[in-house]
């Protein structure tokens, strides 16, 4: 009979960690245990004093902080796997789960099921081909180093993958292995394992590679379980029923959800929301039941669809009010003001305001702190407004009932830049072009990271040329872009010259458009 070793990766709540080892482990399983090294010691500790003395429990040897989308997640897996050898040598499949994760069908059930095939399950399908990467990165996950948390520090990823595509660093994918992704929710066979764990010991090479790729999680296990295992002994899917919406996210189950979750073809569960205290009594007395007489009909993604599609009654599956249009609208217009200096944009924007009543927004993609109106949620944050930008101006456009809004924008931004200009709309753009003092250009690198107020004079006059030149870059970039309807302003020439442009931009009288130009103080900073 199968025995499972489940491989738990967690970072909060102890006391629900040590529920949910104790229902795993009541039907003599096993279960090795990451706790995230960013959690409080005492959160561990509570943990450690709870289950230390069962047997059926280990903690893996060395505890690392994780971040989504690092190698930390792969190597905080290999530490409690290679617990879990060791302490448990009856275990006979290896299971992965999460803190969020829950049993579906009965210990007596999941044991039938993994004796019944000699197999692995893990989904894995080609990297390039197979078509799991739906949006965003692809190749360069793989050609170039990440060093960087992409949502701890957005910016610096970002800057560091240009750089490397701007200097030509690309890197060669290892020539023995075909890289494949796949849900990193998988369970695997003892034996495959053990020759993944003495596959790492032996190829460094390898292991520093995937220390540098993006979410390795994804494809480090899927990859090397397809190099080292036949394929006819590898079931491509995941034993672990998960759904994710349009946007990405992880679909969130409920105390409603009970005998749905039981009927999919599935062993477990992700995610449950913490707030199911019904369901997750009941799944939790579940596994240790001796109950095997499942339905299965498997209609879970067929339904969520299905009801995302055409929206009911509550909030949870209903489609969002902002998501009938993807356009703003042909007989609207949108006014772009891109400067790096958003001081100067905001002083520019007043004065239009002033002069000419128009509405507009400021850095709205790129400051979280931006005043915004109450838009249904979608203003929440700047993830939500980025996602759903088009969405987000059509709203703004309604509720200032105008056909015309100015928004201020970064001149980093020129991904947004190409959205709406491929819009219905008529998009025009004012690039305010500034001079930058070595002075500005400082507060500038401390504002972003890339320095504090201890950093040594020496080290930020090192720094200067870099950042000067990156913003140079990204002016550059808008003019490559050739967009249509692109003026500019610039420090330092007359404002009767300033004056035809936002004459231009504006759509107003030469003399509106002087008064705007002569704004005082206007390039100051």
């Amino acid at each position: 009979m199968a025995k499972i070793a489940f491989i738990l990766l967690c970072h909060k709540d102890p006391a629900a960690i040590v529920q949910q080892a104790r229902q795993l482990t009541a039907a003599g399983d096993y279960i090795a245990i990451h706790f995230d090294a960013s959690a409080p010691s005492e959160a561990y500790e509570q943990i450690k004093d709870e289950l230390g003395s069962d047997p059926n429990v280990v903690f893996a040897k060395k505890r690392i902080k994780c971040g989504w989308g690092e190698w930390s997640l792969v190597r905080a897996t290999l530490y409690a796997i290679e617990a879990a050898v060791d302490e448990f040598p009856r275990a006979t499949h290896f299971y992965m789960v999460s803190g969020d994760c829950m049993a579906i069908k009965s210990a007596e059930y999941a044991h039938r099921f993994l004796d019944s095939r000699d197999v692995d399950y893990i989904e894995s399908v080609d990297y390039f081909e197979g078509g799991w990467i739906k949006t965003g990165m692809i190749e360069e996950r793989l050609i170039y180093r990440h060093f960087f948390n992409e949502r701890k520090n957005k910016w610096i990823f970002y800057k560091s993958l240009e750089l490397q595509k701007r200097l030509g660093l690309k890197r060669e994918i290892p020539n023995d292995l075909q890289i494949m992704i796949g849900s990193q929710w998988w369970c695997l066979r003892r034996r495959t394992i053990e020759w993944v764990i003495d596959f790492t010991r032996k190829r460094r090479d390898i292991m520093r590679f995937f220390k540098t790729t993006w979410i390795p999680d994804e494809t480090f296990f899927q990859t090397i379980v397809r190099h080292l295992v036949p394929g006819h002994e590898i079931e491509s899917r995941t034993l672990t029923f998960l759904m994710f919406t349009d946007y990405g996210m992880p679909v969130t189950f409920y105390n409603d959800h009970y005998d749905l979750l039981l009927s999919q073809d599935a062993l477990f569960a992700r995610k449950i929301s913490p707030e199911a205290k019904k369901l997750k009594t009941r799944l939790g007395a579940l596994y240790a039941s001796e109950r095997t007489d499942f339905r299965i009909s498997d209609e879970g993604r067929n339904r969520f669809q299905f009801l995302v599609g055409r929206g009911r009654v509550g909030r949870r599956f209903g489609p969002r009010f902002w998501e009938k249009d993807s356009s703003l609208g042909r007989d609207r217009e949108l006014l772009i003001i891109a400067c790096k200096k958003w001081h100067v944009a905001k002083r520019l924007v007043g004065s239009i305001k002033h002069h000419t009543n128009l509405p507009a927004v400021d850095y709205l993609f790129n400051e979280e702190n931006t005043p915004l109106p109450d838009l249904g949620g979608i203003q929440e944050n700047l993830t939500k407004r980025t996602r759903h930008r088009r969405a987000l101006m059509r709203m703004l456009f309604e509720y200032f009932d105008t056909k015309r809004l100015i928004m201020c924008i970064d001149t980093a931004s020129i991904d947004l830049l190409h959205d709406f200009f491929s819009d219905r709309s008529r998009t025009k753009l004012l690039e305010v072009e500034c001079n930058f003092s070595d002075d500005y250009l400082i507060g500038h690198a401390k504002r972003v990271g890339l320095a504090g107020e201890e950093t040594q004079k020496e080290t930020l006059q090192q720094l200067l040329p870099t950042v000067r030149y990156d913003v140079i870059y990204e002016s550059d970039a808008i003019k490559d872009a050739q967009f249509p309807d692109h003026f500019r302003i610039t420090e330092g020439i007359s404002a009767e010259q300033n004056a035809l442009a936002l004459e231009a931009f504006l759509s107003v009288d030469h003399d509106v458009a002087l008064g705007v130009a002569q704004t005082p103080y206007l390039f100051v900073d």
